[in-house]
Formats: C-alpha cells, sequence, structure tokens
C-alpha cells in the first residue's frame, strides 16, 4: 500500500492562490524541512512545561511525538496538528505535586485525558452542538481565561530569583513578536529562552556539569503514576482541565477548517478522542499531558503548506529528540531566571485566549448574565479563592469554573422563566458608564 499523500503540483512551489492540503505534500526534502520546522514552533513552549512542573524533558518530548502519532491515525491523516503539552494542567500539577509529588499530578493527568476521550466519544456520536449549549463561549472563555491568570505568581516568584535574566528574556519576546514577521515573529518564546538562556550563561546561573555527563543516546526517565482514592479535591482540580482542552481542540478543527476551506467538524470528536488517548499515555509514562498547538496552526498559515506528512516528520523528530538524555538535561538547564520571564508572556497569553474567545463569539457584555458569569469566575480564580470542606481543598481553578457555569444557567434559566434575559436599561447605562463609553450620570446622593 502506497503512502497517503499526492504530490502537490511540481512539488517544489506553492502558488499564492492555492493551499498544500492536508492529504498532499511537497517533495520529500522540502516535507522534512517543514517538519523541523514545526518542532521548533512546539518547542519553545513544549519544554516550558516540564520545566516548571518538575517533570522528565526528555519523557515529555516522547510522549509528545508519541502523541501527534496516534492524533494523526486517529483522524485518518485528516486533521494536520501536533500535540505539545499542554499549560492548562499546571495549577493543578502544583497542588497535587505538593501533597504526592509527580505519581499523584500523572493519576490526575490521567483522569483528565480519560474523560477527554470520553467527551470525544460522545461528540462523534452525538455531534458537538451539546458543548455549545453547556459551556457558551462566555464560559468556555472565562475558564481559559482564569486558568491563565491563575498562574500569575508562580511568574512572578521565578522573574524576582533573576529579574535581570528575567527583564532581558521578556523584552526579547516582545521585541521579536513586533519587529519579526512570518515564523520568526511565532517563534518570539523560543527565541526569547534562548537569548536569556546566553544572558544566564555570561551572568554564571547555568550549571554544565549535569550535561556533560549525561549520554546522547538512552531512554528517557519513566515515572509511574499513583492514584489515591483519598485526594478527591486534588483530582476535581484537574477536572476544569477538560473544559480548556475542549475549547483549544474545538478551536483547533475550525481554525484548520477556516484555513483550509473544509468542513472538518465530522472530525472533532476524534480530535478529542485521540488527545484524550494521547494524555492518558503520557500520563501512564511520566509525561506532559498535550494538546492542540496554535503555534503550529500559525506555521500552516505562514507557509501555506497543511500537509499531515510534515507532521509526521514532527513528531519522529521529537521522539528522536525523547530519546536523547544530553538534550533533556540541556533544556532542564534553564534557570529561573529565564523561566520568569518566558511565563510572564505565556500565562498572560493563555488569559488573552480565553478574552479572544469572547470577543471571536461577540459575547455581548451589556447583559448582566454575562457580565456576572466572566466577573465572578475570573475574581474568583485570579485571587485563587479556595474552600475547605474536611480534608478536601478547593482552589481558585475549580471553584471559578464552577461558578462560570453555575452562573451562567441559573441567570440563564431564571432570566428566560420571567422575559428578563435582555439587559435592563440601568444595566446597560451602568456598564457603558463604568467602560467610559457614555458619561455616568451624577447621582443625587
Amino acid at each position: 500500500m502506497g503512502l497517503p499523500w499526492k504530490l502537490h503540483g511540481d512539488g517544489r512551489t506553492v502558488s499564492a492562490t492555492t493551499i498544500v492540503a492536508p492529504d498532499e505534500r511537497l517533495g520529500w526534502g522540502r516535507t522534512v524541512g517543514l517538519g523541523v520546522q514545526h518542532v521548533v514552533a512546539m518547542f519553545g513552549a513544549t519544554f516550558l512545561v516540564p520545566l516548571i512542573t518538575g517533570f522528565p524533558p526528555s519523557t515529555t518530548l516522547l510522549f509528545s511525538g508519541i502523541g501527534t502519532i496516534l492524533f494523526l491515525l486517529i483522524t485518518g491523516n485528516r486533521l494536520p496538528s501536533y500535540l505539545g503539552s499542554s499549560f492548562a494542567f499546571l495549577a493543578p500539577i502544583g497542588a497535587a505535586t505538593k501533597i504526592g509529588g509527580i505519581p499523584l499530578a500523572l493519576s490526575g493527568i490521567i483522569v483528565v485525558g480519560a474523560l477527554l476521550a470520553v467527551v470525544g466519544l460522545v461528540v462523534h456520536l452525538a455531534g458537538a452542538g451539546w458543548i455549545d449549549r453547556v459551556m457558551p463561549p462566555v464560559v468556555s472563555g472565562a475558564i481559559v481565561a482564569l486558568i491563565g491568570f491563575n498562574l500569575a505568581p508562580s511568574a512572578k516568584k521565578n522573574f524576582v530569583e533573576a529579574p535581570v535574566v528575567a527583564l532581558i528574556t521578556l523584552l526579547t519576546i516582545i521585541l521579536v513578536t513586533v519587529l519579526s514577521k512570518g515564523l520568526v515573529g511565532r517563534l518570539s518564546i523560543v527565541i526569547g529562552v534562548a537569548v536569556g538562556y546566553v544572558a544566564a550563561v555570561i551572568a554564571g546561573e547555568v550549571d554544565f556539569s549535569a550535561v556533560a555527563a549525561a549520554p546522547w543516546v538512552g531512554l528517557p526517565t519513566f515515572t509511574a503514576p499513583a492514584f489515591d482514592v483519598g485526594q478527591l479535591a486534588i483530582y476535581l482540580g484537574f477536572v476544569p482541565v477538560v473544559l480548556a482542552l475542549v475549547a483549544e481542540n474545538v478551536g483547533h478543527v475550525k481554525g484548520v477548517g477556516q484555513l483550509t476551506g473544509r468542513d472538518l467538524t465530522p472530525l472533532t470528536g476524534r480530535a478529542l478522542f485521540a488527545d484524550g488517548v494521547s494524555t492518558v499515555l503520557a500520563g501512564i509514562g511520566g509525561g506532559s499531558a498535550t494538546t492542540t498547538y496554535g503555534e503550529n496552526i500559525g506555521v500552516m498559515a505562514a507557509t501555506r503548506v497543511f500537509s499531515t506528512a510534515a507532521y509526521w516528520v514532527a513528531a519522529i523528530v521529537a521522539v528522536l529528540l525523547g530519546l536523547s538524555p544530553k538534550i533533556g538535561v540541556l533544556i532542564s538547564s534553564v534557570p529561573a531566571g529565564v523561566l520568569g520571564g518566558a511565563t510572564t508572556a505565556l500565562y498572560g497569553l493563555i488569559g488573552i485566549i480565553g478574552i479572544r474567545i469572547w470577543v471571536e463569539n461577540r459575547v455581548d457584555f451589556a447583559k448582566p448574565k454575562n457580565q456576572l458569569t466572566a466577573g465572578i469566575a475570573l475574581i474568583t480564580g485570579i485571587a485563587d479563592f479556595t474552600f475547605s470542606f474536611g480534608s478536601a481543598t478547593f482552589g481558585g481553578i475549580i471553584v471559578g469554573t464552577v461558578a462560570a457555569i453555575v452562573v451562567y444557567h441559573v441567570m440563564d434559566l431564571i432570566g428566560r422563566a420571567r422575559g428578563t434575559d435582555g439587559p435592563t436599561p440601568a444595566a446597560s447605562d451602568a456598564a457603558r458608564a463604568a467602560t467610559g463609553a457614555v458619561p455616568a450620570e451624577p447621582r443625587a446622593d
């Protein structure tokens, strides 16, 4: 049986009016080059996750490549995507690690992956319409935003440990983003980390002894998960991540479909299931959980090449990198200052992705139910509201997630029953006055 891609044109060029479709490819030399580009695009964000969580970078790279291969197989080579490390897990992983170490955190990752796979099966059988009803844009946007903003204290902690290096890293990310176009601009994170790393080396903040001792080829470190039924609150803290992953995968399917001019919606269930299976597998072996990557959509948009053949190359390269302990140790040597600068940008971008969901779906914030849904969820998430019930403790992400879903649906139900779903004039005027859209009228008191 031959390979599933047909050659696009002469295999060398892509005209300004065409794209290389998922089932097409350029010549293998160019395809390999494009695959390496995808590795570079995902690398900056993917290796930051194990650095922050303490997971082995080589293991994460290995399962990232394996997960991508599974994704391509499950979606029938019709949906180009790279599965890199998910930042949505950082907060619950941090909480779990403090209590039961990495093994407990891995069990939480497995729970999320299994739930996501189940959601994928349901979507594949019943369609994705119920997701929008349970989690409309104002809710999903709030959940994604609060996950990013909830991580702000950890970015600050790393930043203040080496503020000069952190500032160099952050400024490099900003300057590369604003001054560069195309692929270079999309690699601002990895370029910023590289420049910050050089600055840290000059400042004497990097220890290379472990790098020199590590072998070039070898198996990565595998860690077995450890389930603890007494840690219900920890597992519940992972549950909101499922909603974020659903939003990311659905957005990826829609985004690629729009860019390719194809209706890829029927693949949504497969994509969710594939990401779930990949996450479970990573959790079993000690790697970071996975998700579809916007960085790689950017590469496809810039090159106009959507061939899944390039993603097979990227996945194989990632697997090979994962089998090099020296590369893993080199990644682990990145110091706190570099992480502080990079995560200040990245965590903010995660939060902004949530806000972008509101903008792209034209959420009407003149409606009180939308105002309160978003407002309460963000405050509880950013301030990290924490409640304890017996031995169970629930942090800001789960409290904010529950608040977003409950507030929206309760207000929506009552509003529909009373016929008051639209904003009252007073509420609309107050909202516009608060944002400066109209001057606030003076109060009599």
